[in-house]
Protein backbone atom coordinates (compact mmCIF):
# COMPACT_ATOMS: atom_id res chain seq x y z
CA UNK A 1 0.00 0.00 0.00
CA UNK A 2 1.59 3.50 -0.93
CA UNK A 3 2.44 5.66 1.91
CA UNK A 4 -0.01 8.17 1.15
CA UNK A 5 -2.99 5.83 1.07
CA UNK A 6 -1.94 4.66 4.05
CA UNK A 7 -1.84 8.55 5.83
CA UNK A 8 -5.58 9.06 4.47
CA UNK A 9 -6.95 6.30 5.91
CA UNK A 10 -4.82 6.66 9.08
CA UNK A 11 -6.40 10.71 9.06
CA UNK A 12 -9.90 9.37 8.26
CA UNK A 13 -10.37 6.92 10.75
CA UNK A 14 -8.78 9.70 13.61
CA UNK A 15 -11.87 11.78 12.61
CA UNK A 16 -14.51 12.74 14.72
CA UNK A 17 -16.93 12.28 11.86
CA UNK A 18 -18.95 9.34 11.41
CA UNK A 19 -18.97 10.05 7.34
CA UNK A 20 -14.75 10.82 7.42
CA UNK A 21 -14.18 7.27 9.41
CA UNK A 22 -16.98 5.44 7.17
CA UNK A 23 -15.06 6.58 4.65
CA UNK A 24 -11.94 5.47 5.81
CA UNK A 25 -13.17 1.78 6.34
CA UNK A 26 -14.21 1.18 2.94
CA UNK A 27 -10.46 2.47 1.88
CA UNK A 28 -9.25 -0.50 3.71
CA UNK A 29 -12.00 -2.73 2.57
CA UNK A 30 -10.59 -1.77 -0.93
CA UNK A 31 -7.26 -2.20 0.29
CA UNK A 32 -8.13 -6.25 1.80
CA UNK A 33 -7.59 -8.20 -1.42
CA UNK A 34 -3.93 -7.21 -1.75
CA UNK A 35 -2.55 -6.20 1.16
CA UNK A 36 0.10 -8.34 3.42
CA UNK A 37 0.40 -9.83 6.81
CA UNK A 38 2.22 -6.89 7.60
CA UNK A 39 0.15 -3.73 6.47
CA UNK A 40 -3.23 -6.29 7.66
CA UNK A 41 -1.83 -6.09 10.87
CA UNK A 42 -1.03 -2.04 10.72
CA UNK A 43 -4.83 -1.98 9.46
CA UNK A 44 -6.41 -3.78 11.94
CA UNK A 45 -5.06 -1.92 15.03
CA UNK A 46 -6.14 1.42 13.12
CA UNK A 47 -9.76 -0.09 12.77
CA UNK A 48 -9.88 -1.92 16.12
CA UNK A 49 -9.75 1.39 18.18
CA UNK A 50 -13.33 2.21 17.00
CA UNK A 51 -13.84 -1.25 19.51
CA UNK A 52 -13.56 1.83 22.31
CA UNK A 53 -15.16 4.14 21.07
CA UNK A 54 -18.13 5.10 24.10
CA UNK A 55 -21.32 4.63 22.17
CA UNK A 56 -23.50 6.73 25.27
CA UNK A 57 -21.07 9.87 24.65
CA UNK A 58 -20.60 9.28 20.81
CA UNK A 59 -24.27 7.11 19.65
CA UNK A 60 -24.01 9.16 15.62
CA UNK A 61 -21.09 6.57 15.15
CA UNK A 62 -22.74 3.18 16.35
CA UNK A 63 -22.72 2.84 12.91
CA UNK A 64 -19.38 2.56 11.98
CA UNK A 65 -18.21 0.36 14.80
CA UNK A 66 -20.97 -2.12 13.52
CA UNK A 67 -18.97 -1.62 9.87
CA UNK A 68 -15.84 -1.93 11.60
CA UNK A 69 -16.78 -4.64 13.35
CA UNK A 70 -17.51 -6.75 10.19
CA UNK A 71 -14.84 -5.12 8.56
CA UNK A 72 -12.39 -6.53 11.27
CA UNK A 73 -14.14 -10.60 10.54
CA UNK A 74 -13.77 -9.92 6.64
CA UNK A 75 -9.74 -9.81 7.38
CA UNK A 76 -10.28 -13.51 7.33
CA UNK A 77 -8.76 -16.18 9.85
CA UNK A 78 -5.57 -14.09 10.08
CA UNK A 79 -7.28 -11.73 12.57
CA UNK A 80 -8.05 -14.42 15.11
CA UNK A 81 -4.49 -14.04 17.45
CA UNK A 82 -5.17 -10.35 16.79
CA UNK A 83 -8.45 -10.29 18.25
CA UNK A 84 -7.58 -13.14 21.49
CA UNK A 85 -4.54 -10.92 22.08
CA UNK A 86 -6.76 -7.51 22.44
CA UNK A 87 -9.28 -9.64 24.27
CA UNK A 88 -7.14 -8.81 27.38
CA UNK A 89 -6.94 -5.10 26.96
CA UNK A 90 -9.14 -4.58 30.26
CA UNK A 91 -11.87 -2.26 28.26
CA UNK A 92 -15.19 -4.24 28.23
CA UNK A 93 -16.74 -1.76 25.54
CA UNK A 94 -13.92 -3.51 22.99
CA UNK A 95 -14.10 -6.59 24.68
CA UNK A 96 -17.75 -7.03 23.85
CA UNK A 97 -17.33 -5.64 20.31
CA UNK A 98 -14.35 -8.41 20.09
CA UNK A 99 -17.06 -10.68 20.90
CA UNK A 100 -19.26 -10.00 18.32
CA UNK A 101 -16.31 -9.74 15.99
CA UNK A 102 -15.43 -13.59 16.77
CA UNK A 103 -19.15 -14.54 16.12
CA UNK A 104 -18.40 -12.70 12.35
CA UNK A 105 -15.41 -14.83 11.55
CA UNK A 106 -17.67 -17.90 12.50
CA UNK A 107 -16.76 -21.61 12.90
CA UNK A 108 -12.90 -20.71 12.20
CA UNK A 109 -12.51 -18.94 15.29
CA UNK A 110 -14.23 -22.24 17.08
CA UNK A 111 -10.84 -23.93 18.27
CA UNK A 112 -8.50 -21.49 18.88
CA UNK A 113 -11.44 -19.58 21.43
CA UNK A 114 -11.82 -23.46 22.86
CA UNK A 115 -7.76 -23.95 23.27
CA UNK A 116 -8.20 -20.35 24.61
CA UNK A 117 -10.63 -20.65 27.08
CA UNK A 118 -8.88 -23.75 28.56
CA UNK A 119 -5.65 -21.94 28.90
CA UNK A 120 -6.98 -19.28 30.25
CA UNK A 121 -6.66 -18.44 34.30
CA UNK A 122 -8.02 -14.72 34.16
CA UNK A 123 -12.13 -15.24 34.69
CA UNK A 124 -12.64 -11.88 33.42
CA UNK A 125 -11.43 -13.19 29.83
CA UNK A 126 -13.11 -16.13 30.62
CA UNK A 127 -15.93 -14.75 30.40
CA UNK A 128 -15.37 -12.67 27.28
CA UNK A 129 -14.43 -15.85 25.69
CA UNK A 130 -17.81 -17.73 26.85
CA UNK A 131 -19.40 -14.40 25.41
CA UNK A 132 -17.18 -14.81 21.67
CA UNK A 133 -18.48 -18.70 21.86
CA UNK A 134 -22.11 -17.79 22.33
CA UNK A 135 -21.83 -15.47 19.12
CA UNK A 136 -21.00 -18.29 16.54
CA UNK A 137 -23.94 -19.47 14.68
CA UNK A 138 -22.72 -22.92 13.77
CA UNK A 139 -24.15 -26.35 14.63
CA UNK A 140 -20.45 -27.34 15.91
CA UNK A 141 -20.37 -25.23 18.76
CA UNK A 142 -21.61 -28.53 20.50
CA UNK A 143 -17.97 -28.66 20.39
CA UNK A 144 -18.04 -25.78 23.23
CA UNK A 145 -20.81 -27.18 24.87
CA UNK A 146 -19.56 -29.21 27.73
CA UNK A 147 -16.57 -26.06 29.01
CA UNK A 148 -19.97 -23.86 28.90
CA UNK A 149 -21.78 -26.42 30.85
CA UNK A 150 -19.14 -25.90 33.57
CA UNK A 151 -18.93 -22.39 33.59
CA UNK A 152 -22.77 -22.21 33.92
CA UNK A 153 -21.68 -23.62 37.26
CA UNK A 154 -19.15 -21.26 38.13
CA UNK A 155 -18.95 -19.01 41.67
CA UNK A 156 -18.05 -15.94 38.83
CA UNK A 157 -21.45 -14.30 38.76
CA UNK A 158 -20.71 -13.25 35.48
CA UNK A 159 -19.06 -16.28 34.14
CA UNK A 160 -22.16 -18.30 34.75
CA UNK A 161 -24.18 -15.27 33.76
CA UNK A 162 -22.91 -15.22 30.35
CA UNK A 163 -22.64 -19.22 30.52
CA UNK A 164 -26.40 -19.78 30.80
CA UNK A 165 -27.37 -17.15 28.55
CA UNK A 166 -24.39 -18.92 25.62
CA UNK A 167 -26.08 -22.23 26.29
CA UNK A 168 -29.19 -21.05 25.19
CA UNK A 169 -27.65 -19.48 21.94
CA UNK A 170 -26.05 -22.93 21.27
CA UNK A 171 -29.05 -24.37 20.92
CA UNK A 172 -30.41 -22.60 18.10
CA UNK A 173 -27.82 -23.84 15.77
CA UNK A 174 -27.93 -27.70 17.19
CA UNK A 175 -30.30 -29.68 15.34
CA UNK A 176 -32.07 -31.99 18.69
CA UNK A 177 -31.04 -35.48 17.43
CA UNK A 178 -27.69 -34.13 17.39
CA UNK A 179 -27.67 -32.82 21.38
CA UNK A 180 -26.37 -35.55 23.25
CA UNK A 181 -28.88 -37.02 25.28
CA UNK A 182 -26.71 -36.29 28.47
CA UNK A 183 -25.66 -32.49 27.54
CA UNK A 184 -29.49 -31.83 27.40
CA UNK A 185 -29.92 -33.03 30.87
CA UNK A 186 -26.91 -31.41 32.20
CA UNK A 187 -28.36 -28.15 30.79
CA UNK A 188 -31.47 -28.58 31.99
CA UNK A 189 -30.22 -29.39 35.55
CA UNK A 190 -27.67 -26.20 34.96
CA UNK A 191 -30.74 -24.34 34.48
CA UNK A 192 -32.07 -25.36 37.56
CA UNK A 193 -29.52 -24.21 39.21
CA UNK A 194 -29.57 -21.07 38.12
CA UNK A 195 -33.21 -20.12 38.43
CA UNK A 196 -32.72 -20.48 41.92
CA UNK A 197 -29.46 -17.81 41.82
CA UNK A 198 -29.82 -14.51 44.35
CA UNK A 199 -29.12 -12.60 40.77
CA UNK A 200 -32.12 -11.63 38.85
CA UNK A 201 -30.23 -11.63 35.49
CA UNK A 202 -29.22 -14.91 35.94
CA UNK A 203 -32.49 -16.32 36.51
CA UNK A 204 -33.46 -14.46 33.39
CA UNK A 205 -31.27 -15.61 31.64
CA UNK A 206 -31.75 -19.24 32.92
CA UNK A 207 -35.54 -19.14 32.04
CA UNK A 208 -34.38 -17.37 28.59
CA UNK A 209 -32.49 -20.63 27.69
CA UNK A 210 -34.74 -23.26 29.17
CA UNK A 211 -37.32 -21.41 26.38
CA UNK A 212 -35.30 -21.52 23.42
CA UNK A 213 -34.79 -25.28 24.38
CA UNK A 214 -38.86 -25.34 23.50
CA UNK A 215 -38.52 -23.45 20.41
CA UNK A 216 -35.83 -25.10 18.82
CA UNK A 217 -37.54 -28.22 19.59
CA UNK A 218 -35.11 -30.08 22.35
CA UNK A 219 -38.00 -30.96 24.58
CA UNK A 220 -40.22 -33.82 24.52
CA UNK A 221 -43.97 -33.54 25.69
CA UNK A 222 -42.76 -34.18 29.55
CA UNK A 223 -40.13 -31.59 29.58
CA UNK A 224 -42.13 -29.08 28.01
CA UNK A 225 -44.97 -29.72 30.87
CA UNK A 226 -42.17 -29.24 33.47
CA UNK A 227 -41.14 -25.92 31.57
CA UNK A 228 -45.34 -24.86 31.58
CA UNK A 229 -45.07 -25.21 35.21
CA UNK A 230 -41.24 -23.32 35.83
CA UNK A 231 -42.76 -20.43 34.05
CA UNK A 232 -46.16 -20.08 35.83
CA UNK A 233 -44.58 -20.89 39.03
CA UNK A 234 -42.62 -17.36 38.19
CA UNK A 235 -45.58 -15.32 37.19
CA UNK A 236 -47.61 -16.54 40.16
CA UNK A 237 -50.03 -18.41 37.91
CA UNK A 238 -49.76 -21.23 39.96
CA UNK A 239 -51.99 -21.90 42.95
CA UNK A 240 -48.85 -20.95 45.40
CA UNK A 241 -48.85 -17.71 43.89
CA UNK A 242 -45.81 -16.93 45.05
CA UNK A 243 -43.91 -15.17 41.94
CA UNK A 244 -40.85 -13.94 41.13
CA UNK A 245 -39.94 -10.50 42.09
CA UNK A 246 -37.85 -9.32 39.49
CA UNK A 247 -39.91 -8.07 36.55
CA UNK A 248 -36.86 -9.29 33.77
CA UNK A 249 -37.52 -12.80 35.18
CA UNK A 250 -40.95 -12.51 34.69
CA UNK A 251 -40.38 -11.06 31.50
CA UNK A 252 -38.72 -14.26 29.98
CA UNK A 253 -40.91 -16.35 31.93
CA UNK A 254 -43.84 -15.15 29.99
CA UNK A 255 -41.93 -15.54 26.61
CA UNK A 256 -41.01 -18.44 26.95
CA UNK A 257 -44.33 -19.59 28.58
CA UNK A 258 -45.67 -18.07 25.11
CA UNK A 259 -43.08 -19.86 22.70
CA UNK A 260 -44.25 -22.88 24.72
CA UNK A 261 -48.01 -22.32 23.95
CA UNK A 262 -46.88 -21.60 20.40
CA UNK A 263 -44.70 -24.82 19.74
CA UNK A 264 -47.70 -27.23 20.95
Amino acid sequence: MKSERYQEIRSLLSSPEAEKIHQGLLMIREELPSIDEAAARSLFEMVSVLFHVDLFDHPDQAGVVDEAISLVADFGEEVIPYLLNDLDAGDMKAQLAIGHAFGRVGEPALEPLLESYQCEESEECRIFLVYALGKIQSPRVLKAFEQVLKAAGSENLELRDTAIRALGRFVEHIKPEDLPAEFKESMLDAIQGNLGDASAGVRAKAIRSYGKLARYGHLNPEEKEKLRQTCELLLGADDQFDWDRAYIVRKEAQEALDCLEGCD
